[in-house]
């Protein structure tokens, strides 16, 4: 009986204790509270907060499904073709098919350590750096930090540079039109990334991940739309033939390519079809918008079922079909490379939907970055006003705007730095695959399994300890070599790079 007294007592406290934690958020947050008046409710500010004494989070699976394929289906969809090219019918599909179950394994362990110790009631963790914090600590903090932050800014230098191709493909395929296929129809592309860099800049005050849901979902619509074109050409290409030639083992070493550029082709294909599956950069980000109940872990590994399954589904359609109408000779991308000419005007509206799916996927591979900037800022600097104060501001159809001075100096800023950059180093798509094998390992596969493992205390050389370990060294090793391909064509491109040439 003491003992059910003293276990009581202890709940009693753990009670009042976040009561507290929630007031001292809910005080932190009383800006938040003056521009929205309707968070008071009955008296009782709580209603409207969650457990940690923040506004209440209103997403869903399906919201978070949106965010996921917005973040994994990029234009890299319609450079499927060309990898299945150097690996062939045979081990083309089953790597793909590979890396979306290692994907959504390694994703559904990753969304169970929002919340620690306990999957379901316990603390939560916003970032991919809190989450690594709270159950692997010590170094591994920051070398998480490290590869999560560098390889979402490189993303978004590279997202810059491939919706500024897309918005050339545009034009030049109208010139192809009007004046022949035989014209070169060279047009630069820096006035287009400053256009892009301009739409950045005011979709870059959206202040969270919470307020980018209709964002996502119009990106997700466009990556839906340009891959159904993709996919719709390829199908006439192959009905109308004369049938490309395609192989079991992919380009042919003597004919398509000599042997070192197979092996480094295929090193690459490898590489960029692990890297498409990739979002682990964000999926905490994405599992921080999710309301409870059902909770936050099984509602996030509910919306990455379906966000993989469509990817996948996508991928195999596009890169197997693609592959079928060009062959071995399938070009780097389809639409922008111009596998495709005619019709003309559909061909434009898949580029315009790529480069509108860019501009969301931009903002959702950014945001975690604004968080974790302003964030530390405000921590650095509780006393600034430039950097803390809001001021509402009433905006036609959208009504209180809640304006900070910082976040619109430092969001501007970014904006403005990675369109620079895009516009000095326009070959960087080719670093970006660098960061990608970077990245992939230790965030996609190492830290979730250590986490698991960890979390769950498990014995070493356990059956599943070994094999968990197994896959997640078969994984670096494909980090490194897709890591020395990148290296390589790196290299070949710098080489070939001249200054004002338009990216092809």
């Amino acid at each position: 009986m003491k003992k059910y007294v003293r276990e009581r007592e202890r709940e009693r406290e753990k009670e009042r204790e976040r009561e507290r934690e929630m007031t001292g958020q809910f005080q932190k947050s009383s800006m938040y509270m003056e521009h929205n008046p309707g968070i008071v409710e009955n008296g009782d500010f709580r209603k409207n907060l969650d457990d940690d004494g923040r506004p209440k989070r209103t997403g869903t699976w399906m919201t978070a499904s949106a965010h996921i394929i917005t973040a994994v289906i990029g234009s890299g969809v319609l450079s499927l073709a060309w990898a299945i090219a150097q690996l062939g019918w045979v081990a083309g599909p089953a790597v793909l098919m590979a890396f979306s179950f290692i994907t959504y394994f390694t994703s559904t362990l990753l969304a169970d350590c929002y919340r620690s110790p306990d999957p379901v009631h316990g603390k939560r963790n916003y970032t991919y750096m809190d989450v690594v914090r709270a159950n692997l600590g010590g170094r591994k903090v920051q070398l998480c930090g490290l590869a999560q932050y560098g390889n979402l800014i490189g993303v978004t230098i590279g997202y810059t540079i491939t919706a500024s191709i897309s918005m050339v493909a545009v034009k030049r395929s109208n010139c192809f039109h009007k004046h022949g296929h035989h014209v070169k129809c060279r047009t630069s592309n820096n006035p287009f990334m400053i256009i892009f860099a301009c739409i950045q800049i005011l979709l870059s005050q959206i202040p969270n991940f919470h307020k980018l849901s209709w964002l996502s979902i119009i990106a997700a619509v466009m990556s839906f739309a340009y891959s159904s074109i993709g996919l719709g050409l390829s199908v006439a290409k192959v009905i109308a033939g004369p049938h490309a030639r395609t192989t079991l083992t992919g380009a042919t070493v003597g004919i398509d390519v000599s042997a070192s550029e197979k092996v480094w082709k295929t090193f690459q294909a490898i590489g960029d079809i692990a890297f498409a599956y990739a979002y682990s950069t964000v999926l905490v980000e994405i599992q921080d918008t999710l309301k409870s109940p059902p909770a936050e872990n099984k509602a996030m590994k509910r919306a990455t079922s379906i966000g993989i399954a469509t990817t996948t589904v996508f991928y195999v359609l596009c890169g197997c079909v693609g592959y079928a109408a060009f062959g071995n000779d399938a070009p780097g991308n389809f639409l922008t490379g111009f596998g495709f000419y005619e019709p003309f005007w559909l061909v434009d509206l898949a580029n315009i939907c790529i480069a509108i799916h860019l501009i969301g996927a931009y903002q959702v591979f950014c945001q975690p970055i604004f968080g974790f900037v302003e964030s530390q800022c405000a921590k650095r600097w509780p006393e600034s006003k430039f950097i803390n104060s809001e001021h509402a501001v009433n905006l036609p159809f959208h009504g209180a705007y809640c304006f900070n001075s910082f976040r619109l100096v430092w969001r501007t800023a970014y904006v403005v730095m990675t369109a620079v950059l895009a516009m000095l180093f326009p070959f960087f798509n080719d670093f970006l695959g660098l960061l990608g094998a970077a990245s992939f390992w230790p965030l996609t596969v190492y830290f979730p399994i250590e986490m698991y493992i960890a979390r769950t205390k498990m014995p070493r050389f356990s059956f599943t300890w070994t094999w968990m370990k197994i896959l997640s060294w078969a994984c670096l090793v494909i980090s490194l070599v897709s890591a020395a391909a990148a290296i390589q064509g790196l290299a070949t491109d710098v080489k070939k790079y001249k200054p004002f040439q338009t990216e092809q």
